[in-house]
């Protein structure tokens, strides 16, 4: 007869020490008055965007409000110096979303940037476990 499983984060795997978890963001200098210019949830509406061709399909993708998602491409679009999105209003082809090519290229160098980003957390795990282990004299 099978046990039942603990629920708990963690149960039932071996202690292996921290794991180091970070938040990545971008802010560019002389945008709108600050804030971030991709986050992740950014970097997730323009894939989806890019995938599906429309804001409203990729924010019911993501599970955004649609005000959500328009409001984040809206930033995006004002914190670059040109836009992330081109955006095009209903009609007989009832319009569309579309990434610019600065926005597709941004959108690259952030998800390779993440990648690195959490590789050097996994990396630097081990070094933060010895150094918060060592005993102070």
């Amino acid at each position: 007869m099978k046990r039942p499983r603990d629920n708990k984060p963690g149960a039932g795997r071996r202690a292996h020490g921290p794991r180091l978890r970070g938040k990545l963001w971008i802010e560019v200098e002389g945008g709108d008055g600050g804030g971030a210019a991709l986050t992740d949830a950014g970097a997730d509406l323009l894939e989806q965007i890019d995938v599906a061709g429309s804001l409203s399909e990729a924010a019911r993708r993501l599970r955004f409000s649609y005000r959500r998602a328009w409001m984040l491409v809206d930033a995006m679009n004002r914190r670059w110096p040109g836009p992330m999105v081109r955006l095009s209003t209903g009609g007989r082809r009832g319009g569309g979303a579309a990434l610019t090519e600065a926005g597709a290229r941004v959108l690259r160098a952030y998800r390779d940037l993440q990648i690195r980003f959490e590789h050097f957390l996994d990396t630097s795990a081990a070094s933060f476990e010895r150094t918060s282990r060592s005993k102070r004299v």
